[in-house]
């Protein structure tokens, strides 16, 4: 018989009560739950996470058939209705609240790892991922006409491969718009897919003295200027657009160089008229 703690609360062990505590007060419910607190509403949550349950339902009848549930730390009674009441009415912004502070724990545990990419600067790839979702379930995110999904937006630091920052909006919203709700972080590099490819919002990088590396579209026209040697062997080649007379450069040509260069983004949206 094992008479060790569980699983489950080993890894509750990382969650700080203080920290969850000063996250539900500078949240709060406006009409608090008596039969289920945030911290029982967050324990049940996490434990269909881990568990892969599919419902409320689900839910409920795996913790009522558990005899752990006080090991669990979990003291609530934990029903549809309560777990239906807390989802609709409990600020999100706590939980968000909560996953920045172990965020930073997780970073300052791989703050001295290498990223594999053998530079001091931080990294950050940006990207996302659509999820199809059925649409007579999810009216709401809006994608096709037949189908609905959300995109889930992620920066992720590559030292460690944590996401520091996520955001999740309909399925038809365009990768650029992540750019905007973005801090960028001074001397900081940050990866992107052709996707993000603006002008306007690549100069805001700029601007916060910080760099960028994006895939060129097969249709952009720009103008070499100069190769500048950069602080790290991780860029491209400055580059500025001409307003109506712009030179189109080989991608391939800026690829194969072989001198590193840092990317000045001084560069305004191109104007094919």
């Amino acid at each position: 018989m094992n008479t060790g703690r569980l699983i489950f609360t080993h890894v509750i062990d990382l969650l700080d009560r203080k920290e969850f505590q000063r996250c539900i007060e500078q949240y709060p419910m406006p009409r608090v739950s008596k039969g289920m607190t945030a911290r029982d509403q967050f324990l049940a949550m996490a434990f269909a996470q881990i568990t892969f349950r599919e419902s409320l339902r689900d839910i409920e009848a795996c913790l009522r058939g558990c005899s752990h549930l006080y090991a669990m730390e979990i003291r609530g009674n934990v029903t549809r209705t309560n777990l239906a009441y807390a989802n609709e009415h409990r600020d999100w912004r706590v939980y968000e609240a909560l996953a920045q502070v172990l965020i930073r724990k997780a970073r300052r545990l791989y703050r001295e790892d290498s990223n594999g990419l053998d530079i001091d600067e931080m990294v950050y790839a940006v990207n996302a991922s659509t999820i199809d979702l059925c649409l007579s379930m999810f009216p709401w995110a809006h994608f096709r006409k037949t189908k609905a999904a959300i995109k889930l937006h992620t920066q992720i630091d590559l030292t460690g491969s944590i996401p520091v920052f996520m955001h999740v909006t309909d399925g038809s919203v365009h990768d650029v718009h992540f750019m905007d709700r973005m801090l960028f972080e001074a001397g900081s590099i940050y990866v992107f897919d052709r996707g993000y490819l603006d002008f306007a919002r690549l100069f805001g990088i700029e601007s916060a003295n910080a760099y960028f590396v994006i895939r060129a579209k097969s249709n952009m026209r720009f103008s070499l200027l100069s190769l500048v040697q950069s602080i790290s062997p991780a860029v491209c080649a400055a580059i500025k657009p001409f307003g109506s007379a712009l030179t189109k450069v080989n991608e391939t040509t800026l690829k194969n160089s072989d001198v590193s260069a840092s990317l000045i983004p001084r560069l305004e949206s191109a104007r094919s008229s």
